[in-house]
């Protein structure tokens, strides 16, 4: 848990503020996005339940919500997922520098591989700063880039071993062609449709780490692709979207139930932190894990069943050993389950993750592109005290 010491504002332009370490709770602007109400257990997209949307529409739909606002009629549907499925292609010039971006990060994954590959492609799109352009622009900017993370993950994943990347589908749903390029197979209806779920119910969760860099990037004007990249840096840290494949480890290291305890139990008494449980904004159960852990009992099987076990006993030691705390599992913990069940490998899980956000992201930083106000706080000195006085060169010794 990270301090709560307040941090006091030093920009001498206006009065000093005390807030708290990380800005944890700190409003910095309006949007009409969404929202998370952690107390209550519940997100939403715009005016809707976002657990509701993953289970009621496609992709495409929540797409369309998030760019303009509203939920598309059937017409508008159609003529949405024909726009975005045509902008899948990559130029050539990008599709021919992406073997040497996937041997170059091979070590990395094809998450660091997107941060130079969206910045290419940025620049072959010739997408201009947000500041210079209108909205319907930085619309179509944000469109062509999300359109393409997909075929840029996907590609550098089979790139980096040494498979040849999959063209995208015009005739396959977003989802379904994700899956379609990673695997080269046709894909199955139901495990598409389980990521396709898993992908709306991450496409935004409020101010995390990742939204707000690419909001603070759109405030300078940068355009679409340097927010992009910017929040691509950020979801890379493993406190943030790294998290589906180390509680996929967690259960591959407890092994069997009947190890569950005592390997939970040293783990809490250590002091570690137990991946996959525990969110900074839910304080009851997080919405997202308990629909994966409904999708994954659709699945059934061993894993799923043990999954569920280790959760139940996390559960009840967390509560013994930390009373009053009120962990549960986060989105993270059924993610890698579901993600596992439907034949994706884990090092694709957060590059999945992202595939998602990045519709979230953009629809931040089109708001973001509407205020020209930068964003700019200050930080409270606490080095030596200035000024002293600078020392003398001295010759060196001959």
């Amino acid at each position: 848990m990270q301090p709560t010491t307040p941090i006091q504002s030093t920009n001498r332009a206006t009065a000093p503020v005390d807030v708290p370490r990380g800005l944890a709770g700190v409003v910095v602007t309006e949007t009409a996005i969404g929202d998370v109400r952690g107390r209550e257990g519940f997100y939403h997209y715009r005016q809707y339940s976002a657990v509701e949307l993953a289970r009621t529409r496609r992709f495409e739909d929540v797409w369309y919500l998030m760019a303009h606002g509203e939920l598309p009629d059937a017409a508008q549907s159609a003529a949405f997922a024909r726009r975005t499925a045509a902008l899948r292609r990559l130029p050539d010039d990008v599709g021919a520098a992406l073997p040497a971006i996937a041997a170059a990060g091979n070590r990395s994954g094809p998450l660091a591989g997107l941060r130079t590959a969206l910045s290419l492609f940025g620049a072959a799109q010739g997408c201009r700063p947000v500041y210079d352009i209108d909205t319907e622009r930085r619309r179509a900017d944000a469109l062509a880039i999300c359109a393409v993370v997909p075929t840029l993950l996907t590609a550098l994943h089979r790139l980096g071993r040494g498979l040849e990347p999959v063209e995208p589908r015009p005739d396959l749903p977003y989802a379904a062609n994700y899956l379609y390029m990673l695997t080269g197979g046709e894909p199955d209806p139901v495990r598409a449709r389980a990521i396709e779920q898993y992908l709306i119910s991450t496409i935004d969760h409020g101010f995390n780490a990742s939204t707000f860099t690419a909001r603070v990037i759109a405030s300078t004007g940068a355009d679409v692709a340097a927010c992009l990249v910017g929040a691509v840096g950020a979801l890379s840290g493993p406190l943030h979207g790294g998290a589906p494949s180390r509680a996929l480890d967690t259960l591959d290291a407890i092994g069997t139930p009947d190890r569950i305890d005592a390997w939970i139990r040293a783990r809490v008494l250590a002091g570690d932190r137990i991946m996959g449980f525990g969110h900074p904004v839910y304080r009851t159960e997080d919405p997202r894990s308990r629909m994966l852990r409904e999708l994954a009992e659709q699945f059934g099987g061993p894993l799923v069943d043990f999954a569920v076990q280790v959760e139940r006993r996390v559960e009840a030691i967390l509560a013994e050993l930390k009373p009053g705390r009120d962990l549960h599992t986060n989105v993270e913990f059924y993610a890698g389950v579901v993600m596992e069940l439907c034949g994706l490998p884990r090092e694709m899980f957060t590059p999945t993750f992202a595939a998602a956000r990045c519709v979230g992201w953009s629809a931040n930083v089109l708001e973001q592109a509407e205020d020209s106000k930068i964003i700019r706080p200050a930080a409270r000195y606490v080095g030596a005290v200035p000024p002293a006085p600078v020392p003398p060169v001295h010759a060196p010794v001959a």
